[in-house]
């Protein structure tokens, strides 16, 4: 219930504030389980990313977030995953795969932290390579543009601004790939994505299955 009606404010919040619009939702999963990894330039991209997907999300985040009382009633309210950072989480494994299992989607940020306004994209991480690895779910590359406008790391304002959401074609990371291989090859889709899309803006392409 609690999650439910967070995605319905978010969603009303987000059209209300930022316009957001989302082009490529066709492509998620809409059987079976699988991860969506998206890059991370803003506070508000968990929710930007999760309000177009109809199914349950499921989100992972660093267990100092539980620690607040208020923010961490919120999280396990919405089932968010609490992972170690820098480590080999094993039992955030076992949570996810219970919940992929049970055709819930796992949505993860490879660079593991908020990267600046205007600089480019980070290092990911060799965890999520792992989760990836392990998961052997379908892999729906995202990329959110404007949130770093509308609420830069540094800031607890947020600026009214125009915010898209892409979502690209599903892939698979290959069984016993190597984990920084894996978050490397998931970064760089990431990339791809966000390179074609500012492509088809600045040549005035209109984008299909836009909401």
């Amino acid at each position: 219930m609690i999650y439910s009606i967070s995605r319905f404010i978010f969603f009303v919040l987000s059209k209300l504030f930022f316009g957001v619009t989302a082009v490529g939702v066709e492509n998620i999963n809409k059987k079976g389980g699988f991860i969506l990894a998206s890059n991370h330039v803003s506070y508000l991209d968990p929710a930007l990313v999760g309000i177009f997907c109809s199914k349950r999300l499921s989100f992972m985040a660093r267990e100092s977030l539980f620690e607040n009382p208020i923010l961490g009633w919120w999280c396990s309210a919405v089932g968010v995953i609490p992972l170690k950072r820098n480590a080999a989480d094993l039992s955030a494994l076992k949570e996810a795969m219970r919940r992929l299992k049970n055709g819930e989607g796992i949505v993860l940020f490879p660079e593991g932290t908020r990267q600046p306004a205007g600089a480019s994209f980070g290092r990911p991480l060799a965890g999520v390579g792992f989760l990836a690895e392990k998961l052997r779910s379908p892999v729906v590359p995202v990329y959110v543009q404007g949130a770093e406008n509308a609420a830069p790391k540094g800031t607890k304002l947020f600026r009214i601004t125009k915010i898209s959401v892409y979502y690209g074609k599903p892939f698979y990371i290959e069984e016993g790939m190597e984990y920084q291989q894996a978050a490397d090859l998931i970064m760089n889709e990431i990339k791809q994505l966000a390179a074609l899309h500012q492509q088809m803006k600045s040549n005035k392409i209109p984008n299909e299955g836009g909401f």
